[in-house]
């Protein structure tokens, strides 16, 4: 199978869907990272937070953990906008690679660029037989992210969490919070289905 990630920002494939990534690399899928963004930002302050080029390698490093291949887009962080550019880059990647599976950003996430590559995803993506929407944050919106599909991560959340932790950067400002939240999310959800460790995904599309 070949199977396409699509994030924001360097990181956010590895917290909404990394498990489930290792999982197809273990089962032998082709699978590919595309991240949208060059994922440096700076506070209102001005003060630099993260610097692109840090983000990029520590994306490389996370993508080796995993195993996938990653692919960069460079729209400046929170610049990232519905429409024609970003929709000729999804497609391309597609189609060139006859993607089967997509994973994207829930659309109705509260961060402007996630919610809008999620609708550039949902616009070109059209013809993909299976699409999954994730969380890659804790953040509250209007809507209700609705769990309608899990997947079993109880043999890959170690390669998830190393993961998630090849982002030195934002380990640093945030301490232990991505991998406590994420790792109290995957019991949970794995509670419901009767495994350790899960990640729930809002099912768009799932032909057979």
């Amino acid at each position: 199978m070949n199977v396409l990630a699509i994030g924001a920002h360097f990181d956010d494939i590895e917290l909404g869907c990394g498990g489930a990534l290792a999982k197809h690399v273990k089962n032998g899928d082709k699978v590919i990272g595309f991240i949208a963004t060059s994922s440096g930002f700076n506070s209102v302050d001005g003060d630099v937070l993260r610097r692109d080029k840090d983000a990029l390698k520590e994306a490389q490093n996370a993508s080796r953990i995993i195993g996938y291949q990653l692919l960069q887009g460079k729209i400046p962080t929170f610049y990232l906008e519905y429409g024609e550019d970003m929709h000729a880059m999804l497609l391309k990647i597609i189609e060139e690679n006859c993607i089967e599976l997509i994973y994207t950003h829930w659309s109705h996430d509260v961060h402007h660029d996630h919610r809008n590559l999620a609708l550039c995803t949902l616009h070109v993506a059209r013809h993909v037989n299976r699409l999954l929407m994730y969380k890659s944050n804790w953040y509250i919106s209007d809507q209700n992210f609705h769990e309608n599909f899990y997947v079993d991560i109880s043999d890959t959340w170690d390669i998830k969490e190393r993961a998630i932790k090849a982002y030195e950067s934002e380990m640093a400002r945030t301490g232990e919070l991505w991998c406590s939240y994420f790792k109290n999310e995957a019991v949970n959800n794995g509670l419901k289905i009767g495994v350790k460790y899960a990640e729930a995904f809002q099912n768009v599309r799932w032909f057979i």
